[in-house]
């Protein structure tokens, strides 16, 4: 009987093949369980609480620079209003860093609670400004002498004023520490009462 000849394909046929043709034909297996579109995959569905949230702090993150420096300067106009309110109140949650702490709100209300000569510096300087510019010889002695007078009276009660300050804070305040509250006091007085920021709390005669 006449031999029929074998198609070359079938001899040269690579194994490779018949070996990944199973493996090409196995089923696939779709689920049918729905799944959230945000839910990564191989994890459970987020609750809608969950999901509400991360949407809102996606919102809420900021896309590019522009909307980054506008929330700073945003958040630091608000900052400068409350430290603003804060001056006016007295609120010690936003006052600036040189004037917060009991020991400085101490230096203030003593400062604020009796009379100091250098608080009348600036309506003795207008005045005496005001003498000088006369063109007589003794007014202008006059103005002079004042200037003098109220340069000495300024430096003795600075000077009576910041040792009689320190012996009341170390009185008052044994443990902690007091260095600048004396500057920071006499510095105060130099303002007038209106001018005082923080505005004072206390009225003039009143114990601190």
């Amino acid at each position: 009987m006449p031999v029929k000849p074998l198609p070359l394909g079938f001899v040269f046929r690579s194994r490779a093949k018949e070996e990944k043709a199973p493996a090409d034909k196995a089923p696939v297996t779709l689920s049918k369980q729905p799944r959230d579109p945000q839910a990564p995959k191989g994890r459970p569905t987020p609750k809608r609480s969950e999901a509400q949230s991360q949407r809102r702090s996606v919102a809420h993150t900021p896309t590019d620079r522009k909307e980054a420096a506008k929330r700073q300067r945003e958040e630091r106009r608000r900052a400068l209003e409350r430290q603003r309110q804060a001056l006016a109140t007295g609120d010690e949650r936003y006052l600036p860093a040189r004037d917060k702490g009991p020991v400085r709100k101490f230096a203030r209300t003593w400062v604020d609670s009796r009379f100091n000569v250098a608080e009348f510096f600036l309506p003795l300087a207008v005045v005496i400004l005001v003498l000088s510019v006369v063109r007589v010889p003794q007014i202008q002695s006059i103005a002079l002498l004042l200037w003098l007078v109220v340069i000495v009276l300024i430096v003795l009660d600075s000077a009576v004023s910041g040792f009689r300050l320190k012996r009341r804070l170390k009185e008052r305040f044994p443990d902690e520490n007091t260095r600048g509250a004396v500057p920071y006091a006499l510095m105060r007085s130099l303002q007038m009462r209106r001018l005082r920021l923080p505005k004072p709390q206390v009225k003039r005669g009143e114990r601190p």
